[in-house]
């Protein structure tokens, strides 16, 4: 499906995972299974913050917007996903395309920004613990994740509207299995460097005005954890910690990978997108609910009254 100017464009071709009947029908379980797990991990991690009093402090306060990110921004992606790969015909109108990119980036952006949020939350928990309830009082945890949002809205809609200000004219064919910017960018016939140049300044600006008050915090936390005497108190100190940060080097390092490399449409980045888009939604969940106590001492009272209500 060839046009010759964007008038006449009515949608986009998405590539997808594979072209063999067989190992779709495969990827489709695999993805579903995924899918529902994600939706069900986030759903119960929001659920037992909710219901549980002794989660209604700032980390989980943080943590509950995380998970409904995660099951958002999974609901970006998979559904499409899944249809296209049980469909012969794996189209997505140009509405639909630029749809997807602008929820994909607000996701990415509002994560980014609430990343850095709990890793500031985590500092201040470590290093003043003494004024710890005062600077991170309900106003300014509203605050802080108010941020979050309007940063990844306003992000969304900038790169979204210099992506969709380029002309495109054929050929129609996205190398990869989602509308994102970098194989979309790479079907233009008009010229995107200024574009790509205001994207990647967006990108970086949103990167480093992320990353670098999320290493800010933890280099402050290192040093007070170095600090302590007891290694009971430096182990509870790295405890605290260890699932945020596991949850930052998935997020950040398959985010590198994903949108810092050229594309090309190769399997190893497909890999790369599928791990990103559909895995890590997944990860982050089980990550807290496995690594944190106070999560799976809530998660077995919920368990168990549920269960004595069906005897």
């Amino acid at each position: 499906m060839e046009v010759s100017n964007i008038t006449t464009l009515t949608a986009f071709v998405l590539q997808g995972l594979s072209n063999n009947p067989q190992i779709q029908v495969l990827l489709f379980g695999i993805f579903l299974v995924v899918y529902i797990l994600t939706l069900t991990g986030n759903l119960m991690m929001l659920l037992v913050i909710r219901t549980n009093s002794q989660l209604h402090t700032p980390m989980y306060f943080f943590l509950s917007h995380l998970s409904f990110l995660d099951a958002f921004y999974s609901s970006t992606i998979v559904p499409k996903l899944l249809e296209n790969l049980l469909s012969k015909w794996k189209t997505i109108s140009i509405l639909g395309c630029f749809t997807q990119i602008a929820l994909v980036i607000f996701s990415g952006a509002t994560e980014a920004c609430l990343l850095s949020v709990m890793a500031y939350d985590r500092f201040q928990a470590v290093c003043h613990p003494l004024l710890y309830v005062m600077a991170m009082n309900k106003r300014v945890c509203t605050g802080l994740v108010e941020a979050c949002w309007l940063i990844g809205m306003a992000t969304s809609l900038i790169n979204t509207l210099l992506v969709a200000q380029q002309d495109f004219c054929g050929p129609n064919l996205i190398h990869s299995f989602a509308c994102e910017i970098p194989p979309v960018l790479m079907l233009t016939c008009s010229e995107p460097y200024s574009s790509i140049t205001c994207i990647l300044t967006t990108m970086v600006v949103l990167g480093l005005g992320t990353l670098i008050p999320l290493l800010g915090s933890y280099i402050r936390i290192i040093m007070t954890a170095l600090g302590v005497n007891s290694a009971k108190g430096r182990s509870k100190i790295f405890s605290t910690c260890s699932s945020h940060l596991l949850v930052i080097t998935i997020f950040y390092g398959s985010g590198f990978f994903r949108y810092m490399t050229p594309s090309s449409g190769s399997a190893l980045e497909q890999v790369i997108s599928v791990q990103y888009c559909v895995v890590t939604p997944l990860l982050n969940p089980l990550i807290y609910s496995l690594k944190n106590q106070d999560v799976k001492a809530a998660l077995r009272r919920i368990l168990v009254s549920k269960f004595r209500l069906t005897l």
